[in-house]
């Protein structure tokens, strides 16, 4: 290769000669030697985000288990493929090494932390969801059949989409609660 040829492909030669301002003027072999950190998934699932109620679509994309990348779905009519700081983000809410992956309890007025399977945990919250609504159930208030629960309410979050937050108003009225509330609305 001559030194005009060398001189030929430096872009910015390229860019006065009016050739591709952008495209091939700005390429190097390492350049073209990369590829999308998508390329390589073994399979991408169709997800929502979960950081707000506006629920922008997400595509995740898995190799060998573990996620790799979460993108904006361009098919969804929501967000069209796009996702704000906090969706673009998203994916370290299931790869980031500080990320609690196990149920911690604090025992009333202990001072530590104890680590509980999730078993443990999820008969503790049933049993103290009965619990209460046993002590606290109201058959009648003021002469009238009312059939509640004050003894507990339900509070969903914005980043619930609307069947789970559906299903946990469906979950809260069975119980007897009434003081059911989601800030999504709001």
């Amino acid at each position: 290769m001559g030194l005009g040829d060398l001189i030929g492909r430096w872009p910015v030669i390229r860019q006065l000669r009016g050739q591709d301002g952008r495209g091939a003027a700005a390429r190097s072999p390492r350049t073209d030697a990369l590829r999308p950190r998508t390329a390589e998934a073994d399979s991408v699932a169709r997800s929502v985000c979960p950081y707000c109620a506006v629920g922008c679509g997400q595509l995740v994309y898995v190799k060998d288990g573990k996620v790799t990348q979460i993108e904006g779905d361009p098919d969804s009519p929501i967000s069209r493929g796009r996702l704000c700081p906090k969706g673009s983000a998203s994916k370290q809410l299931v790869t980031h090494e500080g990320r609690q992956t196990t149920v911690l309890y604090r025992r009333p007025y202990a001072k530590d932390w104890e680590s509980l399977d999730l078993d443990t945990a999820m008969r503790m919250i049933a049993d103290r969801v009965t619990a209460t609504r046993r002590e606290n159930w109201q058959e009648t208030h003021e002469g009238k059949v009312v059939r509640r629960t004050l003894g507990f309410a339900g509070l969903g979050g914005a980043t619930l989409d609307n069947e789970e937050n559906y299903l946990m108003k469906k979950l809260y009225t069975a119980l007897g609660a009434i003081q059911v509330e989601n800030q999504a609305r709001i």
